[in-house]
């Protein structure tokens, strides 16, 4: 087994010895098929770091060849490090030959990488209008997918509020495409994170609208989740009066409940108020009560209800407790309703 092992290692080791102290000039007109060699890759690495005439020879031998070698498995790496090294002209014709496939690229695991690298290093207006008008018209399309969403995240953190605008207004308008996505939904999260006043109005505003269909979604429920962790009234309020109406139906589904719950704990005394007085007022409580989500709101509703509110709630479920009483669910809420009348006549 030992002589097979080593006769697997050999060639890789030849190969980049093949390489030592050999000078850029000589491989001449060969470069472009060196980038896509694992070891001819790293040399050429290397000889960038080392001038910017070895800067400039690369460039003009694989610089038409971008759209091919950021999608390469090795090539991308040498994309990368070239970016970085590059002057402003280089770039700005780099941006200009990768433009029309960018698309493309994004969406591959290597190119998304080296896109991001180039929208790291984005140093002049030409060229981060540029980016821009070739992401534009796929915005939506890079936020579902694996790759391609990485590169939206990198210009949120990059690029300025003003030039991520385009990003914003996107997302805006397909806000239920892009919220309920497994990917969006996170890219979502990262635009409030990023935004500027203007633009966090703009995106909450647009859950709001759209808040009753994201809430019962898998993945939406997490964005107005996350609205209402941001700690301003201005938002979670508007937000959570959304539900009032429709409270008992959000309360008996799965992903829905969980923000009821959340609305109970964060809302503010008159939005509370009318969230538990529509839970208390329910026609068909012990059925409420037996629900396999409702019965955590319930729950919810006895710890956060305002004293002559809770009153009236225990008084409603009191006469059903001994059906429920044997039931996971029904120990709980028994639990809570009879502690808290202990500590009461304690307390008196």
């Amino acid at each position: 087994m030992h002589p097979k092992s080593d006769t697997i290692k050999k060639p890789s080791l030849i190969d980049a010895d093949k390489f030592s102290g050999l000078q850029l000039e000589e491989l001449q007109g060969k470069l472009y098929e060196l980038c896509k060699d694992q070891h001819g890759c790293r040399f050429l690495q290397l000889k960038l770091e080392e001038s910017k005439s070895n800067v400039n020879l690369i460039y003009q031998e694989i610089h038409l060849h971008f759209v091919e070698l950021m999608t390469d498995p090795f090539g991308n790496y040498l994309c990368q490090k070239l970016l970085e090294r590059c002057d402003d002209t280089q770039r700005s014709s780099i941006v200009q030959v990768i433009a029309p496939e960018f698309l493309k690229i994004c969406l591959s695991m290597h190119g998304t990488r080296a896109v991001q690298k180039l929208i790291e290093f984005l140093s002049t207006k030409r060229q981060i209008q540029a980016v821009i008008v070739a992401l534009e018209p796929n915005v939506v399309a890079l936020i579902k997918d694996l790759n391609g969403n990485h590169v939206i995240q990198k210009c949120l953190y990059k690029l300025s509020p003003e030039h991520n605008q385009f990003i914003y207004d996107t997302v805006s308008k397909h806000c239920i495409e892009v919220a309920s996505h497994k990917h969006g939904c996170c890219v979502y999260q990262r635009c409030i994170d990023h935004a500027i006043p203007s633009q966090k109005t703009q995106l909450v505003n647009v859950i709001t609208q759209n808040a009753l269909p994201l809430v019962q979604d898998p993945f939406g429920n997490y964005v107005v989740q996350y609205v209402l962790e941001l700690g301003d009234t201005i938002y979670s309020e508007q937000l959570i009066r959304r539900f009032i109406d429709p409270v008992r139906e959000l309360s008996v589904q799965k992903f829905s409940s969980n923000v009821i719950e959340k609305c109970i704990r964060v809302a503010e005394r008159d939005t509370k108020r009318l969230l538990i007085a529509g839970i208390t007022n329910h026609p068909h409580m012990e059925k409420f009560l037996r629900d396999s989500y409702a019965n955590y709101v319930i729950q919810t509703c006895l710890d956060f209800a305002e004293e002559d509110q809770r009153t009236l709630f225990v008084d409603c479920i009191r006469p059903l407790l001994p059906s429920i009483r044997n039931t996971p669910y029904g120990k709980r809420i028994y639990s809570k309703i009879h502690n808290n009348n202990s500590s009461v006549r304690s307390r008196s």
